[in-house]
């Protein structure tokens, strides 16, 4: 059975929680993602730890942002340990995103649009013009030039970045939370199926998931979901 497209967030407490989660979840999911604070608390380790034997994807979740020069040499030591995808943010501007598309070129870069934690009235107090969707798709247009192969925007982009980027470049949504979840600290978000629906290749999911009493349960039941609406 393929595994559903979703990218489970591991933001565990611990490295053997991750592992744990890691192992529950990768029979139904394509891929995994360590984030900023697992990484900086375990190090390289983690990526072996939560990829584990399965050969799951692993998304390394480090939204780089810095002078061209610096993310280069960010991205170049983690190439080493073969992420399928390394986040950048797009705001660091076409040098930046090129000098890490040059310095891994192996691993897929995905350059952060809009975080999902954003509303508009926080985009107008950043200085970023026009709705979250104009300033999405300004960002997505940026980012494929300078070379990124996937792109993270909320769902409620997605079909307009789709329109923008065309239908080779990976899009990554997060925000996404299955019927009745609670949105959190999210400000966009959709279904896993609404997401689907809109254009993204790949559903980020994190505590509805790994907040479950079964992680491993939880996940079989939206990639189970996500099936029955693609077999419909």
């Amino acid at each position: 059975m393929t595994p559903a497209p979703i990218a489970v967030a591991l933001d565990a407490p611990d490295l053997e929680t991750a592992a744990r989660w890691a192992s529950l979840v990768t029979p139904h999911v394509s891929t995994v993602k360590v984030g900023l604070e697992l990484y900086l608390r375990y190090g390289p380790d983690v990526v072996a730890s939560v990829r584990g034997a399965s050969g799951v994807q692993v998304f390394l979740d480090l939204k780089l942002h810095d002078i061209p020069a610096t993310v280069a040499g960010a991205a170049r030591a983690v190439a080493r340990l073969r992420p399928d995808f390394l986040t950048v943010h797009a705001t660091g501007g076409e040098a930046m995103i090129r000098a890490a598309v040059e310095a891994a070129p192996d691993v897929r870069i995905a350059a952060v649009t809009v975080l999902t934690s954003l509303g508009e009235e926080d985009l107008g107090r950043m200085g970023l013009a026009g709705p979250a969707s104009d300033a999405v798709r300004r960002l997505a247009a940026l980012a494929v030039g300078a070379g990124a192969r996937a792109l993270v925007c909320s769902p409620q982009e997605a079909a307009a970045v789709r329109a923008e980027v065309g239908p080779s470049i990976t899009l990554i949504t997060p925000g996404v939370r299955p019927a009745g979840s609670a949105a959190q600290d999210q400000a966009r978000v959709a279904t896993p199926e609404q997401a689907l629906q809109a254009g993204a290749d790949l559903l980020v999911i994190g505590r509805p998931i790994t907040g479950a009493p079964d992680p491993g349960a939880a996940a079989a039941a939206i990639a189970a979901a996500l099936r029955r609406r693609a077999a419909g």
